[in-house]
């Protein structure tokens, strides 16, 4: 009678499934859900960009009781596929930013002053941060992040360098808080360094991280100012590929020692579309209205991305390196706002 109550017993008890990869559909979903929210954050507090919100709330998922369990389970799979495969579509749209003709405006004298803005910040925010003795890949993608176009510049670094998540969602939230602070500070400075509007807006295009804080920096001195300002910073955005191939040809000179590790390609897929994606800008071909669509795209890929990277944090151990990283940025801040007008006033 117990044999055949305990052969009852497993007959009928029911089945324990082994807890496997749910797909990626549950992760995308959240981070449609997290673009979504970010959105009306931006609409309702239109200062607050909303790859910033992304960013914020993917962090505040990741630490909200009822909602953490699925974003470490369930939702990782898709949530990872967002910040890596999103993030590097929307950069490919970001090209569609940029054309060759537009560069070739700006005159050799203002594409060599922000050549020599770029490698300035870059190298100097670069050693600073291995000085510091920041952890992992901080340094770099800090570094890229001031010195080429902000969030956009730290995925695509990010991803050619397989950098841990963690340090790209601090290196993004720093950028843009900065970037953030420049739409309040820099317009307060226009009349007393004594800029023209245009001298203003290379200022701002050389000095200030993300495309949308260009903007939203720019026009408070008039459409000369802000058409300037894009210009410049749509030729920083340009210094992402070469910057992306220099540190894989890095990585490649690590590999000769560590054979075991893979042979990245020498220009990757990603930045390959980019690259074409300027082409077909400078074509002339698209209209208007494919650019606004693509652009709109391209925000809401990143602003998926960056939810995604977001979610991947783990506040307690950011903490221990805050003082040193809050260092860093705001003197890379400093460094490239310097420079930028360092090199407005040469060109001038």
């Amino acid at each position: 009678m117990t044999a055949l109550t305990g052969s009852n017993t497993r007959r009928f008890a029911p089945r324990q499934r082994p807890a496997g990869p749910a797909g990626p559909l549950p992760g995308l979903v959240l981070a449609a859900a997290g673009v979504a929210a970010a959105w009306l954050v931006h609409r309702a507090v239109p200062a607050l960009p909303m790859l910033t919100a992304a960013v914020v709330l993917g962090i505040a998922a990741a630490h909200t009781p009822w909602l953490a369990a699925r974003v470490r389970g369930r939702c990782r799979g898709g949530l990872t596929l967002a910040a890596k495969r999103l993030m590097r579509a929307g950069i490919v749209l970001l090209g569609l930013k940029l054309s060759l003709a537009d560069v070739l405006g700006l005159g050799w004298a203002t594409v060599a002053m922000v050549l020599a803005v770029v490698a300035a910040t870059f190298c100097g925010t670069w050693w600073l941060g291995r000085r510091l003795g920041l952890r992992g890949d901080q340094p770099l993608l800090i570094a890229a992040g001031y010195s080429i176009c902000g969030a956009s510049a730290i995925g695509a670094v990010g991803s050619v360098h397989d950098s841990d998540d963690e340090d790209v969602v601090t290196s993004v939230a720093l950028v843009t808080l900065c970037g953030t602070l420049a739409i309040a500070v820099l317009p307060l400075l226009h009349g007393p360094l004594g800029l023209t509007d245009a001298e203003f807006g290379r200022w701002v295009g050389a000095g200030v991280h993300d495309v949308g804080q260009v903007v939203a920096t720019a026009q408070t001195a008039g459409p000369v100012a802000l058409g300037e300002a894009v210009l410049v910073k749509l030729l920083r955005v340009a210094l992402l590929a070469p910057l992306a191939a220099v540190l894989v040809v890095a990585a490649r000179r690590r590999g000769r020692d560590a054979p075991r590790s893979g042979r990245p390609p020498l220009v990757p897929l990603f930045v390959v579309g980019f690259l074409a994606a300027v082409a077909l800008r400078s074509t002339g071909l698209l209209p208007e209205q494919a650019l606004a669509v693509a652009g709109t795209v391209q925000e809401l890929l990143l602003a998926a991305a960056l939810f995604g990277l977001g979610s991947a944090v783990h506040l307690p151990s950011l903490s221990r390196t805050g003082p040193k990283v809050a260092l860093l940025g705001l003197t890379a801040w400093v460094l490239i706002a310097t420079a930028a007008y360092a090199g407005v006033l040469l060109t001038a």
